[in-house]
């Protein structure tokens, strides 16, 4: 991330929020969240076995956002080096989740095999 004006970060903001969204309430949501949804059945796969200890419904939904647009962009899209993927998804639970979130992403996405 090089600032909070980044157009990558900002398309990532919303794709997060979307994402947190679908999780409660059926509300119209961007395309690029669309894309990850589209998805949603295999990153959910990845996700789990990224963090067997954690089922997808015990994974708090801020954390759970931010992992599937991550798996997204690393498996998926691969648009960009995994290592700037995941540091783009911790700072994205820096901002978003709890004190614990970024440290717990960075574990999940480090046991991924993109």
């Amino acid at each position: 991330m090089k600032t909070p004006l980044d157009p990558r970060h900002k398309r990532r903001q919303i794709a997060v929020e979307d994402l947190f969204k679908t999780d409660f309430h059926n509300q119209k949501i961007g395309e690029y969240a669309k894309k990850i949804i589209a998805k949603k059945s295999f990153i959910d796969k990845n996700i789990q076995k990224a963090a067997p200890e954690f089922t997808i419904d015990k994974i708090n939904k801020v954390d759970l956002a931010i992992l599937r647009l991550a798996v997204f962009e690393l498996m998926v899209e691969k648009k960009e080096p995994p290592k700037v993927i995941i540091d783009e998804a911790i700072e994205l639970a820096k901002e978003y989740a709890g004190s614990t979130s970024p440290s717990f992403i960075n574990g999940a996405l480090a046991h991924l095999k993109p």
